[in-house]
């Protein structure tokens, strides 16, 4: 099944077993912070294999992007939907300092969310953001994202802010 999605820079694609260890790398670091983390290695390879699983459980999921001239993978970027009766979370993640402010996280992000609202239909998409993560509330701003204080945290979650993102206004 060809799921890639590419564009000028990058190839949003799925998850496989070589993003292992620079995953594991972004888990072990400090760019987890916003997201539970660090995480030893035995909590890496339990969240990549979840974000592969999800893809089966749910037909959808998070892709991982790459350098399309390299294939040197940056980041995670797709929805999560823990569970059927919710709206499905855009989440995005940088795996290394080296990539960020070259615009990496918002080409995968705007990528991915003409996909959800194309090709996967989503009506509305969420994103839950600690309220101290600058640079994604300044993402999910710059993606159209509106600031929802009336939905509250998900207790997993506890200090998050929600943004949505209406899809049926972007088709």
């Amino acid at each position: 099944m060809d799921t890639a999605i590419r564009t000028d820079r990058l190839t949003l694609r799925l998850p496989r077993a070589s993003d292992l260890e620079p995953y594991t790398a972004y888990c072990a670091s400090a760019r987890t912070e916003f997201v539970g983390g660090p995480y030893d290695a035995v909590q890496s390879f339990d969240k990549l294999a979840a974000m592969i699983g999800h893809w089966q459980l749910r037909g959808f999921g998070r892709f991982v992007f790459a350098d399309t001239a390299t294939g040197r993978p940056i980041g995670h970027v797709g929805a999560l939907q823990l569970h059927r009766d919710w709206p499905p979370e855009l989440t995005w993640s940088i795996w290394d300092s080296e990539n960020e402010g070259k615009g990496y996280a918002h080409e995968a992000s705007r990528a991915y969310y003409e996909h959800a609202a194309g090709d996967l239909g989503f009506p509305l998409l969420l994103a839950r953001i600690i309220k101290d993560n600058a640079a994604s509330i300044r993402l999910a701003e710059k993606l159209g994202g509106v600031l929802r204080p009336d939905m509250p945290a998900p207790p997993w979650f506890p200090d998050a802010i929600t943004y949505a993102f209406d899809l049926d206004s972007a088709t």
